[in-house]
């Protein structure tokens, strides 16, 4: 299908020609076809008139937990260990598939609403996840995270679930969509793991050419813990088994050294930065400014809505570029471009994906965010308005791979009232007996 957005104004995050007025995008398939300020010739199937209104790269959200959408802030007002053990492990036993596909669908929704074309995502039930994705039409970088807590020396992984299912998810899941769907390894973190899984990791990851997903240094506790137990940091004892031999994502890093950033930057492992569920669960503020004159890669992600209540990746845009310059008192210290960089370009790199820019060739994830909106208007600055104005609210249209799959309040791709019959009429239940 060839598509035409005119009349836009384009915050393309191409350095090239990055805000383009009055301009034209013209969509062939998949892909971008051009981009410019005069109208490209020839017929289109559908042309779109985005007057009034600013379009961007999708938003890519580098780290998630999305079916968490069913424990939308169930457990607020504890930290993350408290947290985790006394409220989500629990609920989480009782989640089956169809609980995780009704999760999903769910989470999927608020973020295709909300702007975000992209995701990497660890969880369990990814068969069902990897479905739903499918369906919903947005790309997903998905992982099981590996955990074991047995002992290190009965360590097999023909006996692991998590190395069954990693493989299992590898065989049946990896490039389907044609690319929309890309499986990672992963590791839940060193906490809740030991060296040979790490090493089975690694290996598993290097043998299939496969991206890397890990919790890194959340929490103080776990990053002082590890250096009691093992005389290193996470980020440098996983990469002295080989984890980060191809790069990955090291989600949260709030606690990682200045030699963490340094083998960061080396090894080209990208710090995803979840300004809201850091600060609810009090876990920390991450570093940024210092990561990225450090030269690693810093994308945004939101965690699980367990612990933010909301998959909206404009608040973590906000956050991420007004928290840095109050903990620093430097209104520098990340900007309006930066934090744009991370929700979009940056996260694509962190993913492997050839999108987050609106320049030809690129996979077309494009979104529509309404500018006539009250608290977009006036606007002397597109830039700084979709940083510290813009809400998931603002978007009107959300293009993933060249089709449009979400439309001024429409859903193209997924059936809003089936999915909060499911959640009501059989996950919650099924979870908290109600």
């Amino acid at each position: 299908m060839k598509i035409l957005l005119q009349n836009v104004t384009a915050v393309t995050m191409d350095p090239a020609q990055p805000v383009l007025k009055d301009a034209f995008v013209a969509v062939e398939g998949t892909k971008i076809a051009s981009v410019g300020t005069a109208r490209p010739q020839g017929e289109f199937d559908r042309v779109i008139d985005g007057t009034g209104k600013v379009l961007m790269p999708g938003l890519v959200n580098a780290h998630t937990h999305v079916a968490m959408a069913l424990l939308r802030g169930y457990g607020g007002g504890h930290d993350l260990h408290h947290w985790l053990n006394d409220y989500i492990f629990p609920a989480e036993d009782k989640l089956d598939a169809r609980c995780v596909a009704a999760g999903t669908a769910l989470g999927l929704a608020e973020m295709i609403a909300s702007g975000t074309t992209c995701i990497a995502d660890m969880y369990m039930y990814t068969d069902a996840i990897a479905k739903t994705v499918l369906e919903a039409g947005i790309s997903a970088n998905l992982s099981c995270g590996g955990v074991y807590f047995g002992k290190p020396e009965e360590f097999d992984p023909a006996r692991c679930e998590d190395c069954i299912n990693e493989e299992i998810l590898r065989d049946s899941w990896h490039g389907a969509g044609e690319g929309q769907i890309l499986v990672d390894a992963s590791i839940h973190a060193e906490y809740t793991s030991c060296p040979p899984l790490w090493e089975w990791t690694a290996d598993f990851a290097r043998r299939h050419g496969l991206g890397m997903q890990v919790h890194i240094s959340e929490t103080q506790s776990e990053h002082e813990n590890c250096w009691k137990k093992y005389g290193k940091t996470p980020v440098a004892l996983l990469d002295q088994y080989g984890v980060w031999e191809r790069g990955g994502i090291a989600a949260h890093c709030v606690w990682v050294s200045d030699q963490d950033m340094d083998i960061m930057a080396q090894k080209h492992i990208t710090a995803v930065h979840n300004p809201v569920s850091n600060l609810k669960l009090a876990s920390g503020v991450a570093r940024v400014p210092q990561m990225l004159k450090a030269g690693v890669n810093v994308a945004l992600g939101t965690d699980g809505v367990a612990s933010n209540n909301s998959h909206d990746l404009f608040e973590e845009i906000k956050l991420a570029a007004i928290l840095h310059k109050g903990v620093g008192l430097d209104p520098e210290a990340v900007t309006a471009q930066q934090a744009l960089e991370m929700a979009t370009v940056n996260g694509a790199r962190a993913l492997g994906r050839d999108t987050g820019v609106i320049a030809p060739s690129k996979t077309a994830d494009l979104i529509l965010v309404d500018f006539s909106a009250p608290n977009l208007f006036p606007c002397h600055d597109a830039v700084e308005n979709l940083a510290f104005s813009a809400r998931g609210s603002n978007v009107v249209m959300n293009m993933a791979r060249g089709k449009v799959i979400y439309e001024k309040g429409e859903f193209f791709t997924l059936d809003l009232e089936k999915i909060r019959a499911e959640v009501e009429g059989y996950a919650l239940p099924r979870i908290f007996g109600i």
